[in-house]
């Protein structure tokens, strides 16, 4: 909720993050209009008194929407826990702290997680082993990858790295979190490693969908599902409900 009329300038780092973002003016009518398992971003940089009272309003109503209030450095001297908020932030935060605090957040409310709920909404995990995104099928059984029916060649570890982006569609990764989580605790390499893969990784993936490996600037690497993969899943959901309900 922001009065600004370029709402990317209140924290410049979200708009680098893969979460969605809805805009609503700082108002008490919003607060039915926020969808659920929501976390808010609260714009208090210039108007704490509107943001003081809108906290209020949303303890008063018995909203469990957690509430992360937008601040410059001067706004901290006016905040404290009667505001009820679950965290402070400054504008001019990183996007690994925004990352993290989000995280931190969704593991104290409600247990949403919404880099988690992205990746159930885009990914489909089959019980025969193979990952779909769109039309990229990662077979974790076989160790083969395929783009709309062509096998991309890989090297093991190549594939390793594309099957962990591919598990965590949308959300960002260091290279010392891939590095890690791909090569191992036992891996001397420098993180430079990670970049010539993803190099490797883009160039067997061809021009054309290279960009589904992304580059968060001065953060690290994210999969980028292909557009329509989420519709695609959310319709794979519904014919399943569908089944159970018939049987």
């Amino acid at each position: 909720m922001t009065f600004a009329t370029d709402p990317a300038s209140v924290l410049p780092s979200l708009a680098l993050l893969s979460h969605r973002v809805r805009v609503l003016p700082m108002d008490a009518a919003s607060l039915v209009k926020m969808p659920e398992n929501t976390i808010l971003f609260l714009d208090a940089r210039d108007d704490l008194a509107t943001a003081k009272t809108l906290c209020n309003l949303i303890r008063a109503s018995g909203l469990s929407t957690p509430v992360l209030l937008i601040l410059t450095e001067g706004g901290f001297t006016v905040v404290n826990s009667s505001w009820g908020i679950a965290d402070v932030i400054v504008n001019s935060a990183s996007p690994a702290e925004v990352e993290a605090r989000l995280r931190i957040i969704s593991e104290h409310s409600t247990g949403y997680d919404p880099v988690r709920a992205k990746s159930q909404q885009v990914s489909s995990h089959n019980d025969d082993g193979q990952i779909r995104s769109g039309e990229l099928i990662v077979d974790t059984n076989g160790y083969t990858a395929s783009l709309f029916g062509r096998p991309i060649d890989l090297a093991y570890k190549e594939f390793e790295l594309l099957k962990y982006l591919v598990q965590h569609p949308g959300r960002v990764f260091t290279r010392a979190q891939l590095l890690q989580e791909v090569w191992g605790y036992d891996y001397y390499g420098g993180t430079r490693t990670v970049d010539v893969h993803i190099r490797r990784l883009r160039a067997k993936l061809g021009g054309e969908y290279e960009h589904l490996i992304g580059t968060v600037r001065n953060v690290g690497y994210r999969f980028d599902p292909p557009e329509g993969s989420e519709r695609e899943a959310q319709a794979q959901e519904q014919a399943k409900k569908s089944s159970h309900s018939e049987q």
